[in-house]
């Protein structure tokens, strides 16, 4: 099953003009921005602080749900999207951290810097850990929604 991680976001001015943005999937998460262009750049930051807030937690990272008309089409940034693969991926199938610290030849700690949002993670690392437990990572470039 192909995840994607874009995600539907409402936007509505406040009385003071300013944009707000919130999530269906993710009711933790808002933020805003003067202009519509802000509010969309802060809407990517806030969803990818609300994944990862998620992966932290150990919490449940929601499959997208369909994109009204009317609604923004968010993307996490692609380390957070590869991060959030990597764990979806291990809780889908059941390799916990030290599985897969084995599968991989590595101490326990890369794989928490694996799915840590906040460590830089080569991209190659994440492909190898998705492999030993039989998953591949897939990238796709669309037309942003900030132009």
């Amino acid at each position: 099953m192909l995840q994607q991680f874009i995600y539907p976001a409402d936007m509505e001015r406040d009385e003071a003009g300013y944009f707000l943005v919130t999530f269906p999937d993710f009711p933790e998460a808002g933020t805003d921005g003067e202009t519509l262009e802000e509010a969309l750049a802060e809407a990517a930051d806030c969803l990818a602080e609300a994944v990862a807030g998620r992966i932290a937690r150990t919490e449940n990272i929601p499959k997208a749900s369909r994109k009204q008309k009317d609604q923004y089409a968010i993307a996490i940034p692609a380390h957070i999207a590869a991060k959030a693969a990597l764990y979806l991926a291990m809780k889908e199938t059941g390799v916990d951290k030290s599985d897969l610290a084995r599968r991989l030849g590595c101490d326990v700690k890369k794989v928490r810097h694996l799915l840590d949002p906040k460590q830089p993670s080569e991209i190659q690392r994440i492909e190898e850990a998705l492999a030993a437990i039989g998953q591949e990572l897939v990238v796709g470039v669309q037309t942003s929604t900030a132009v």
